[in-house]
C-alpha cells in the first residue's frame, strides 16, 4: 500500500512561501509517496459595527482579504501539481474555508487520515508555526517540518534524537520509511542535558538498526551550555544529515500549546528538515 502524505498549504494571514511546493514533491518522490494537498482559505465573519462599515468599509476590507487568501491557495496548488507532473508525484488536491480562530485546527483534523504531514516552514511566518503546532499535537501523525531555505534533494544520511524514551522509540518507528532508504544514520545522543535511563542508550539503538542491516552509528556528544535544539540540529548539521528525526515533547489544551525545550526551540528556529513525532 503506497504511502500518503497530507500537504496543509497556508495562506492567511501569513503564507507559506513557493519553495514549499517543490519542498513537499521532493519528500514524495524520495519515499514514493502520494501527497493530498489542502490549501486552507480565510472565512473572515463580518461582525463591524455601523461606524467602523462607515469609516473603514469594512465589508469590502474583508472581501479583499478573503480573495487574497483564495488566490494565494490557488497559486500554491498549481505549484504544487506543475512540480508533481514535472517529476512524476501523483498529488491530489482541494481547498476548505475555516474560521481564523479554526484555520490551524483545520489542518490538524485532516492530517489525521494520511500518513503522514508535511508543514512548509519560514522564519517570521506565525501562521505556518501554529499549523505546524497543530498538527504536531493534534494528528497523531508524525510531521515533517520543510525549512523555506534547506536543501531538500535527497536524505540519504538521518540523525536521530534519542534519549531512549517513549516519544523518541515512536518518533524512529514513525521515520522508518526514511530509516530504510538512509545509507547513513547518526543516533545522536546528549549526555548532559538531562538523566539519561541508560547510559549506552545511543550505542544500543545504533546496534539494533545494524542488526536490521542498517549503516547506523552512535555519536553522544555534550551540549554544555547551548540551548538543546540549536545543539541537536548543528550537530546533525555538522554531520551533513539531511534529516533529523525527533520526538515532539508537550501537548495541547485547544489553542494553547505547551512545549518542550528541544521542540520549542526548533519551532522557533528552524534549521534543516525535521520529522517530529508525537
Amino acid at each position: 500500500m503506497r504511502l500518503e502524505a497530507f500537504v496543509p498549504l497556508v495562506t492567511y494571514p501569513e503564507a507559506n512561501a513557493d519553495a514549499f511546493a517543490e519542498h513537499a514533491v521532493r519528500v514524495g518522490a524520495a519515499i514514493d509517496a502520494g501527497l493530498h494537498a489542502l490549501a486552507i482559505e480565510a472565512d473572515i465573519p463580518d461582525t463591524a459595527n455601523v461606524l467602523s462599515k462607515w469609516l473603514l468599509d469594512t465589508p469590502a476590507l474583508i472581501r479583499q482579504a478573503e480573495a487574497a487568501s483564495r488566490q494565494r491557495g490557488a497559486h500554491l496548488l498549481g505549484l504544487l501539481r506543475d512540480e508533481a507532473a514535472r517529476i512524476g508525484v501523483e498529488v491530489a488536491t482541494e481547498t476548505v474555508a475555516a474560521p481564523l480562530a479554526m484555520l490551524a485546527d483545520a489542518a490538524a483534523r485532516k492530517a489525521r487520515y494520511f500518513d503522514m504531514s508535511l508543514i512548509g516552514w519560514e522564519a517570521g511566518n506565525a501562521t505556518s508555526r501554529a499549523t505546524a503546532e497543530a498538527v504536531v499535537f493534534g494528528s497523531g501523525r508524525p510531521t515533517i517540518l520543510l525549512p523555506e531555505l534547506s536543501d531538500i534533494s535527497h536524505f540519504d544520511h538521518v540523525a536521530i534524537a534519542w534519549d531512549g524514551g517513549r516519544v523518541a522509540a515512536r518518533a524512529v518507528a514513525d521515520a522508518s520509511v526514511f530509516l530504510k532508504r538512509a545509507s547513513r544514520i547518526s543516533v545522536v545522543t546528549v549526555l548532559d542535558e538531562k538523566p539519561l535511563e541508560e547510559k549506552d542508550a545511543g550505542e544500543r539503538l545504533a546496534g539494533v538498526l545494524r542488526a536490521r542491516g542498517l549503516n547506523a552509528e552512535a555519536v553522544p556528544f555534550h551540549a554544555e551550555d547551548c540551548p538543546i535544539a540549536e545543539t541537536l540540529q548543528q550537530t546533525a548539521i555538522e554531520a551533513r544529515a539531511k534529516l533529523l528525526v525527533m520526538g515532539g515533547y508537550g501537548h495541547s489544551r485547544i489553542r494553547d500549546f505547551v512545549l518542550g525545550g528541544a521542540t520549542q526551540g526548533v519551532l522557533s528556529d528552524l534549521l534543516m528538515p525535521v520529522l517530529l513525532s508525537h
